[in-house]
């Protein structure tokens, strides 16, 4: 280049386009090593989920026992319960008798409740355990078996259609426990909707020294004091029944006497005084459809 010619000035365009292609690299490897590490923790979630704590007596185990069982430790709670504890300690109450709606909150005056349990008792029937949630008694307890009372006339029409099903109407054995299931199902729906006495155990929660006060009192069977519960919805409750005085046992079932068996050809499905009660939000057997005519029903008749 002369002299004479003007300077001209350096040429920065293919530098500048290298430092871009190798700002845009960089970012990308950035975000690439991000989504691994992100990808590579561990998902923090609830370490108490499958933990399920039950609170009753078992099935086949002695009721003497465990009503000593129960005295025994709530003469042992301490009379402070521990911070953890809250508002008190949660506990079974399980009564003598059947008692209604009304005499519920007599014998539980002044108590908080959490939940009855119930079932009809039907005689010579084996009929559903269900978990009503009763913060307010009796006004929750009877609207929980007004729903409960609508889901059993569901369950007493899927029962009657499989019933006259081709596939129920041609195995007599089959048919018998379909109409053995209208039956039952309709005299729970009919019990429960005009608020029958079905109540035999409730979940309250208090102070140990309330707690031994409602164990003294008249129609009380046994209060079982379980400190270690702290969730409702992972506890099990299984009180004895009021009419079993010996070993927590199904009940005798008339209407499943004899050949009858369940469609894959086991036995039936019974309820028993120390099953996981259900609670009344359950669906009823084919409520998602119409009943299919092959299928067999979704709970046995007396669930």
């Amino acid at each position: 280049m002369s002299a004479d010619e003007p300077s001209r000035p350096p040429r920065r365009g293919r530098s500048r386009s290298v430092g871009l292609t190798w700002a845009a690299l960089l970012c990308a490897v950035a975000v690439l090593i991000t989504a691994i590490w992100a990808g590579r923790r561990e998902p923090v979630g609830d370490r108490t989920v499958g933990e399920v704590t039950r609170v009753g007596v078992a099935a086949g185990d002695p009721i003497p026992d465990y009503l000593r069982a129960a005295s025994d430790e709530l003469a042992r709670l301490p009379d402070a319960s521990p911070p953890a504890t809250g508002d008190g300690t949660y506990a079974l109450v399980t009564f003598a008798s059947y008692l209604t709606p009304r005499r519920v909150a007599a014998a539980l005056d002044g108590v908080p409740v959490s939940a009855v349990v119930a079932r009809v008792p039907l005689p010579g029937r084996q009929t559903e355990i269900v978990r009503i949630p009763a913060m307010r008694v009796p006004v929750d307890v009877v609207a929980g078996m007004a729903e409960v009372a609508a889901r059993k006339d569901r369950e007493a029409a899927d029962y009657r259609a499989r019933s006259v099903a081709p596939t129920g109407a041609a195995d007599p054995e089959l048919r018998r426990l379909y109409d053995t299931g209208a039956r039952v199902a309709a005299e729970e729906a009919a019990a429960y909707r005009s608020g029958c006495a079905c109540v035999y155990a409730a979940v309250i929660r208090a102070t140990p020294e309330v707690l031994r006060r409602v164990a003294a009192r008249p129609g009380v069977r046994a209060v079982d004091p379980a400190p270690e519960v702290r969730r409702l919805d992972r506890t099990v409750f299984t009180p004895p029944l009021p009419e079993q005085r010996d070993v927590a046992r199904p009940p005798a079932d008339e209407g499943l006497t004899g050949p009858a068996v369940t469609p894959t050809g086991g036995a039936p499905k019974v309820g028993d005084s120390s099953e996981a009660a259900r609670t009344v939000s359950g669906s009823s057997p084919g409520s998602g459809g119409p009943a299919s005519a092959g299928a067999p029903p979704s709970t046995p008749p007396t669930s």
